[in-house]
C-alpha cells in the first residue's frame, strides 16, 4: 500500500522580516510533515516562529524560501483564497452585526453556494460545536467559550483540508479554557479535519495534541507525541519549556547520577525518604537541606538545596504520608530519592525526531 500523503509537508521553511542588519530571521529552515487528520501542535514562547509558521501555511506571509505543500499540491506562491484551509483566531473576527447563523453561512454566500444548502450546512456546523437553537443571536449575546464556538463553526462550514488555530483559547479564562479544551478535541475527533494549533501553554499542547513541536528561536527543538515531548525531552529547552524540570549538569551527575552528562529529572519523579534510606537497586539518592515549600491543593512543591550544589525540586501529593516518609520543614535535612531511569540524558545541542 502506498503510504497516505501528509496534510501538510513543510521543507526548509524560512522567514525574514526587515532588510540587512535590522533584519530578523523569525522561521529559519523548518523541516516538518502533518499526517491527515491529525491534531497537530506548534508549542513554544512569545517570538519563537510559531505563529509565523502558522502565517505561512495560511498564505498570510510569503516564505522568503522553502516550500509549503498542502494534500500533495505545492500552494507556497498561492494567495490564501486559493488555499484549502480556514484559520480561527484569538480574537473570533466575528460579525457583531450579523447573527450567529449568519456568521456561520457568510463564507458559503460568497462562495455563491445556493440558499437551500447553505442553511445546511450552516445548522450541521452549530449542530457540530453544540450551538442549535443559537442562529438567531448577536454574538454580544454569547458568552466567550460560544463566540468561540461560533468562528469554529464558521470556519468548519466550508469543509477545508486543514484548520489552522492561533491561540484561540488565549482569551478564556482557566476552568472555560479547559473545558474547551476537551471540546476542540473532541469535535477534532468527530470531523476529522486536521487541525494545526498554536499555542504557549504546554499544559494545552499536551492534553489535545496527537503530536507536538517545540519551537525556539525560530526552529523546531523536537517533534513527538505528548508522551514523549515530556517524558523524553530531546534538549534542555524543551526539558525546562514543557513543564518543570530538574537539570543535573555533568558535575553533579558525575557524582550523583555517575555519568557527567547533562540530565533532566521531572520533580514528579522524585520522592522524600527517611533520612537513613538506602539506595536500592536503580536508584538514586541525594541529602540536602528545604528551602520553601508551596501549597498547591492536591500537591506541595518543595525546593531542596543539595549538598552537592543545585536546587531540585519535588512535587509531592497532599495525601496520606507513606512509611518513613519525612515532613518537609523549611532549614530541616532531607534525603531525596529518583530511579537512574527517571534521570534523561540530555545531548548538548541538536534536534531530535520521537515518535511512538
Amino acid at each position: 500500500m502506498p503510504e497516505p500523503t501528509p496534510a501538510i509537508t513543510l521543507s526548509g521553511l524560512r522567514k525574514t522580516f526587515g532588510v540587512g542588519k535590522a533584519s530578523v530571521r523569525a522561521v529559519d529552515g523548518v523541516d516538518l510533515e502533518i499526517a491527515d487528520g491529525e491534531f497537530f501542535s506548534l508549542l513554544g514562547p512569545s517570538g519563537s516562529g510559531k505563529t509565523t509558521v502558522l502565517r505561512l501555511i495560511a498564505g498570510f506571509e510569503v516564505p522568503s524560501s522553502g516550500r509549503i505543500v498542502l494534500g500533495g499540491q505545492d500552494v507556497t506562491k498561492l494567495p490564501p483564497f486559493r488555499r484549502d484551509v480556514n484559520t480561527v483566531f484569538q480574537d473570533y473576527a466575528l460579525f457583531p452585526h450579523l447573527s450567529v447563523f449568519e456568521n456561520v453561512a457568510y463564507g458559503l454566500r460568497v462562495k455563491g453556494i445556493g440558499k437551500v444548502e447553505t442553511t445546511a450546512r450552516a445548522n450541521e456546523a452549530l449542530g457540530t460545536v453544540r450551538l442549535e437553537g443559537f442562529g438567531d443571536r448577536r454574538p454580544a449575546q454569547l458568552s466567550g467559550g460560544q463566540r468561540q464556538r461560533v468562528a469554529l463553526a464558521r470556519a468548519l462550514v466550508n469543509r477545508p483540508r486543514v484548520l489552522l488555530l492561533d491561540e484561540p483559547l488565549g482569551a478564556l479564562d482557566l476552568k472555560l479554557r479547559e473545558q474547551m479544551q476537551v471540546e476542540l478535541k473532541a469535535i477534532q475527533a468527530q470531523v476529522g479535519i486536521t487541525f494545526v494549533f498554536v499555542t504557549h501553554d504546554q499544559a494545552e499542547a499536551l492534553t489535545m495534541s496527537d503530536r507536538v513541536a517545540v519551537f525556539n528561536h525560530g526552529q523546531i527543538e523536537q517533534v513527538g507525541t505528548p508522551t514523549a515531548i515530556y517524558e523524553r525531552p530531546a534538549t534542555a529547552f524543551v526539558a525546562g519549556f514543557v513543564g518543570t524540570s530538574n537539570l543535573l549538569l555533568p558535575e553533579v551527575a558525575a557524582e550523583l547520577v555517575g555519568q557527567k552528562a547533562t540530565f533532566s529529572v521531572r520533580p514528579e519523579k522524585v520522592r522524600l525518604v527517611a533520612a537513613d534510606h538506602e539506595p536500592e537497586l536503580g536508584e538514586v539518592v541525594a541529602d540536602g537541606i528545604v528551602g520553601e515549600v508551596s501549597y498547591a491543593g492536591p500537591s506541595s512543591r518543595i525546593s531542596v538545596v543539595l549538598a552537592a550544589g543545585p536546587t531540585m525540586t519535588v512535587l509531592r501529593q497532599n495525601g496520606p504520608a507513606q512509611d518513613g516518609e519525612p515532613d518537609p520543614v523549611p532549614g530541616g535535612s532531607v534525603r531525596l530519592a529518583w530511579g537512574r531511569r527517571h534521570a534523561v540524558r540530555l545531548p548538548v545541542d541538536g534536534f531530535t525526531m520521537i515518535d511512538e
